[in-house]
């Protein structure tokens, strides 16, 4: 054989191997019917909803257990702080203070000890619970929750009907999940919603979170400042008519001479702290009062509220996403984003803190 022949016989070898391994062409896209599509849409709806039921549980679960350490520490930190002798001869120094600097202001002692009171009751109770669980991260974790269960069902809708995931991704694609566009960034299909990790990332989800906080504007959760009100006006006031005494007392005790100036003024703190003593009982059960309907107001309305409360994310995106299949499944639109939260009072807790909340309310 010349060397011609053996490069041909060569060339031809190699042709063969190449053609042998060349990978094989794709498969043609499965052919879907449109009434599968319908029955895939239906499901999707249905996922939705359960989800939704599913993450309404979750979500409550967190409330009564946020709800649940306020008590607690409202019990443990903020009331026997207010109550004890040495906060409250701090909070008469304050008040006499607010009292020369008013002005003529009417209830300008009671405004402003309240004012403080709320800090207190911020720094005390509220910031550490929050360490732990906050309404706020109850609205992430709950809109996380839905879309995690959302994605669980799609993949079984999936292999139920013999649409391969790319193509059920295709038209998943093609359903909105949140419009608050334009911009287009403020916009994102059911498919980019169950396809980022963490959602927290996703800008349009970012807008939408923004839209939940303005619509609750305060949220609830700071109208403590109106629990505070009562409390402070009644402080101020018990402290305001124990300045005249406290005045006099002085006055006796520096024409009195120093031993005996001293003892006066022992006896007349012995005298304020029994006041204070007496009165405690009525101060923390009006604590208790106020504090406590104020804040079941709140939590109910974190609860409930469809468009500010921790549930508003999933119930948007369910409205959404069932609002925009339903006419291709053929169901009922009435989605959950539209009905709200069905509430329950909360049951009865050991907790002294709060009365318990009425629906009407």
């Amino acid at each position: 054989m010349n060397s011609r022949s053996l490069i041909v016989a060569v060339l031809i070898i190699l042709a063969g191997c190449a053609t042998t391994s060349r990978a094989p062409p794709p498969a043609p896209p499965v052919i879907i019917a449109p009434a599968t599509w319908q029955q895939v849409d239906r499901d999707i709806v249905e996922a939705s909803r359960s989800a939704t039921e599913q993450t309404k549980i979750y979500s409550r679960g967190a409330m009564e257990y946020w709800r649940t350490r306020v008590y607690q520490l409202t019990e443990e930190n903020f009331i026997p702080w207010f109550s004890s002798y040495w906060t409250q001869e701090w909070l008469s120094m304050k008040v006499s203070w607010y009292t020369i600097s008013a002005q003529g202001e009417q209830d300008a002692s009671a405004k402003r000890l309240a004012a403080y009171l709320l800090e207190e009751y911020q720094e005390r109770v509220l910031n550490p619970v929050a360490v732990e669980i906050d309404p706020d991260q109850i609205l992430a974790l709950s809109t996380a929750f839905y879309v995690d269960i959302l994605q669980e069902e799609l993949q079984k809708i999936s292999q139920r009907y013999g649409v391969p995931m790319a193509q059920l991704n295709g038209r998943l694609q093609k359903v909105p999940a949140i419009a608050l566009g334009p911009p287009p960034a403020r916009d994102a299909s059911l498919y980019q919603v169950v396809h980022t990790q963490p959602l927290n990332t996703l800008p349009a989800y970012a807008a939408l979170i923004d839209k939940i906080h303005k619509a609750g504007g305060d949220k609830g959760v700071d109208s403590t400042d109106t629990a505070m009100a009562p409390v402070a006006k009644r402080a101020s006031q018990r402290m305001e008519a124990e300045m005249a005494p406290r005045g006099a007392a002085s006055a006796v005790a520096a024409a009195a001479g120093k031993l005996a100036g001293g003892l006066i003024t022992v006896g007349v703190a012995g005298i304020r702290a029994l006041i204070q003593a007496s009165d405690r009982p009525d101060s923390e059960a009006l604590i208790r009062s106020s504090l406590g309907n104020t804040f079941d107001k709140a939590w109910i309305k974190l609860v409930q509220n469809p468009t500010s409360g921790v549930m508003a994310g999933t119930l948007y995106m369910a409205g959404q996403i069932e609002g925009n299949l339903a006419g291709s499944a053929e169901v009922p639109s009435v989605s959950s984003g539209g009905a709200g939260v069905d509430w329950e009072p909360p049951q009865a807790t050991n907790q002294q803190f709060v009365p318990q909340p009425h629906a009407g309310e």
